[in-house]
Parts: structure tokens; sequence; C-alpha cells
């Protein structure tokens, strides 16, 4: 029988089309069926999985800042060739610290075989399928969480420094470094770091400065934190560096309220130039955290921000790794949303500088005003379930009442002091009923007290 025989019914002239399968392509669909997922793996929805790559909707808007440029940690940039530079000074950073604890009787095997257990539960962190095998994935780990160690050994100064170590000496290298451990897509788990960690410290070194503190130590030439601040954080935790770091800002003190309205990108409370319109002000607070805002008294309290090269890729990459992970909080992505309701114009901006909220060591004002309007795209969060929950609703309240009032006074004005004559007109009139008002004032008091005889 061919592939289209055709039956005719005689009665109704329909016409039947005999189709047949071909057999290839139902065996390339059962193929795909049984396929797991590369690109977003089943383990991507739990709470264990921390590393991902950027959506291509935030990449649309705001290019590569989740890449890495000069170093590359982790397997999804493992191996290009323009890392090449610093991956040779990996091997010599991993080499003088086996040097250091040969004293303590561990080989490069001791360290492959410390990790070696993690590999499954490191594997899992990862949003897309490592095809790595097991021997190549293991010693990416171990290689580059050394390194990053070492690299916070030597700002700490528990590791001695050549004086002509070429990582620090060629000062360009530095910010780079900063920026790069910080991005989403170039990250490895924190307890593959706590691991290589704990092995690597020396005799006398373990009631030293702790991961936790040498990290703050490396990244707070960037973030310039009081020092009494950060020594709180002693046996800080996170999911890897740029989650470590995200949730040190949490302020400790915001409840999240229950679950209610999804975020659709309609702006939650008006922007600084309308809020003032009805006597609301800003005003800088003084907060360990930028993240720590509040409303009182028609007055709304932000600490301030100094936003620089470090201060933009941290603060994009902290709002792709909420977007991206299901089970942590939405601090900074709030904190984006706000920003972006609050700064609509250069103006806005503007006041912002001027009130010491915002401290723009990025560029121009036009480009910190874009950069703000890039910051909160495309944030999805539950208004009802945020951190500043009860702040929009406190300063949306305040707005409401007191816009009937500032409606009438601006009607008021329009209608009166829009033009010189209208000035004059309306001063006229109200000379004429304050002099009635005086005259009607003596008459009462002529007739209640008359004068003595």
């Amino acid at each position: 029988m061919s592939h289209n025989s055709v039956r005719e019914d005689e009665n109704h002239h329909h016409v039947i089309n005999i189709w047949e399968v071909n057999q290839d392509r139902l065996a390339l669909m059962q193929q795909k069926i049984s396929d797991t997922p590369l690109m977003l793996s089943k383990s991507a929805g739990r709470s264990s999985c921390c590393i991902f790559r950027a959506p291509q909707s935030l990449i649309d808007i705001n290019g590569s800042c989740y890449q890495p440029q000069i170093v590359s940690i982790g397997p999804y940039h493992h191996g290009k060739q323009h890392f090449k530079m610093i991956e040779e000074h990996k091997w010599r950073y991993l080499g003088n610290l086996l040097m250091r604890t040969q004293s303590k009787g561990l080989s490069l095997e001791d360290y492959l075989k410390a990790v070696m257990p993690l590999e499954k539960k490191a594997r899992e962190c990862y949003s897309e399928t490592i095809e790595l095998g097991t021997h190549e994935f293991i010693e990416m780990l171990v290689l580059d969480g050394c390194f990053v160690i070492e690299l916070f050994r030597i700002t700490g100064s528990v590791v001695p420094i050549d004086v002509d170590e070429p990582l620090f000496r060629l000062s360009w290298l530095y910010p780079f470094f900063l920026r790069d451990l910080i991005r989403l897509e170039n990250q490895i788990p924190f307890f593959i770091l706590e691991c290589l960690f704990d092995l690597t410290t020396m005799p006398g070194e373990e009631s030293g400065k702790s991961l936790a503190t040498l990290t703050f130590d490396f990244f707070n030439n960037a973030l310039q934190r009081p020092y009494e601040s950060i020594m709180k954080f002693h046996n800080h935790k996170g999911q890897n560096l740029l989650d470590f770091l995200r949730s040190s800002f949490i302020p400790e003190d915001y409840e999240v309220t229950e679950p209610g309205n999804y975020y659709t990108g309609t702006p939650i409370i008006s922007s600084i130039s309308k809020l003032r319109r009805v006597g609301i002000k800003l005003k800088p607070a003084i907060e360990e955290s930028f993240l720590a805002i509040k409303f009182r008294h028609g007055v709304i309290e932000m600490p301030t921000i100094s936003i620089d090269d470090f201060m933009s890729a941290f603060l994009l990459n902290c709002v792709a790794y909420e977007q991206c992970h299901g089970s942590c909080s939405k601090h900074v992505s709030t904190y984006a949303v706000l920003l972006d309701c609050l700064i609509n114009s250069d103006k806005d901006l503007e006041y912002f500088c001027d009130r010491y909220i915002i401290d723009n060591f990025l560029g121009t004002d036009a480009e910190i005003a874009c950069f703000i309007r890039n910051l909160g795209k495309d944030i999805s969060f539950d208004i009802d379930m945020c951190y500043l929950t009860k702040f929009f609703n406190a300063v949306e309240y305040y707005y409401r009442s007191h816009w009937e009032w500032h409606k009438h006074w601006e009607t008021f004005k329009y209608r009166y002091f829009r033009t010189p004559w209208s000035f004059i007109s309306a001063m006229a009139v109200l000379i004429v009923l304050l002099l009635t008002l005086t005259q009607t004032i003596f008459s009462v008091m002529a007739y209640v007290r008359p004068p003595m005889s």
C-alpha cells in the first residue's frame, strides 16, 4: 500500500488520506522524550541549586556582566582560551600551597581525595548538567578553589607575598578579580571552599582568621564596610561567594509578610518628584546595610550607597541570582524595584545625589539613571511578601491621603497665582476680607464692651 492511498466513499464523496508514520522520526521523538534536560536540569528547581546561567532576557538588557572577564571559576567558562593567562597562575598558586602543606604530610592526591566525596553534591549545585568527567570536574574544583583561597590568604596577610608577585603588582588586575569572583556564572559551591580551606589550614592558624573573615577582607576594599560590622560575620556562610556577600547585607529586623499580589512591573509607589509634592522627604540614614530602609512621619530614610563599577556588577548579579533561585529571598530585587519606582527622571536622580543617598562613581547622571532603569527591568517577586511590604503600603497610604489636599492647593494656585493680574486680584480680595473681618471684630467688641463715659 502506498503512503497516500485514497479511498472514496461513493455516497458522500469524502476523501480519506491514510498516512503512515515515519519510523525514524518516531524513534527520534521517543529518544527526545527519554532524554534528560541538559541546559536546565531537574536539580535547577531545588533549594540546593545555587549556580546558574544568566537568563537571556537579562543578558539582552545588561550584556555580559554575568560572565567573567579574566578568570574562570567553575565549569561554565572552564577552558576558554581568553582565560589562559590566569589559568597558568592558578597552577603556580596551587604549587605554592602544596609546598606549604607538605609539612602536614599533604600531597595533591590528598586534595583530590578530600573533594571527591562532594562531587555529586557539587554537581547538583549547577542549574545545567556538567558534562565534565569525574576526574576533570574534581581537578577543576581543587584548582579553582585553592586559587580563590590563596588570593584571600594573601590579601588577609595570612600568607606572605613576593614584592614582585605579578597578580598583585599589576594594579589593573585586582578590580577584575573583585568583579569576576561575584559573577553569577563564575562560581563554585561555598562548601568546596570550606573543605579546601580547612584541609590547608596550617598549625597555629586555627585560631586566626576564618574563611568568612578572609572573604570579607578581600571584598571590603570595594565595599568599604566598617570593620566592626563585619566582625560579627566571623562564621557567616553562603551557597557561593555571590550569595555569601548578598546575604550579609540582609537586615535582621525586616519581616516578610504573607503571600499576596505578584509584581507585574507596574510602579508600586510614585516617583520621588510626585512624593515630594505631598510633603514626603528623603533623608540619609546611618545603617550597616543599604537595604535597611524606613518610612517615618513622612520621611523616607535610606542609607547611602556608592555606585561604582564593582557595586553595579554586584547589584546586577544579586538580582539575577535572586531571580534564578526559587528559594532565596528577594531583598536586592525589591531594592532594585524601589529605586526604579522612585527615580524616573534626571531630576529625581539629582535629588537623590543632593540628599547623599546615591554617590555616583559610575559615570554621568544619564549613565547611572540608565543603570537603575536596567537594574529594575523584568523582575518578578511577590509585592505582599517582600521585606519592604509595610514600607510600600505606608508610603502609598500617606501619598493618597495627602493627595486631595495637595490637589485643592494646586487648583487654588492655578486659579489665583498663574498670572500677575490674577495674583493682584487675589490679594485685593484677601485685603477686603481682612478689612471686613477687622471691622466686624471691632463692632462686636464695641457692643460687648461699650466705651467708658
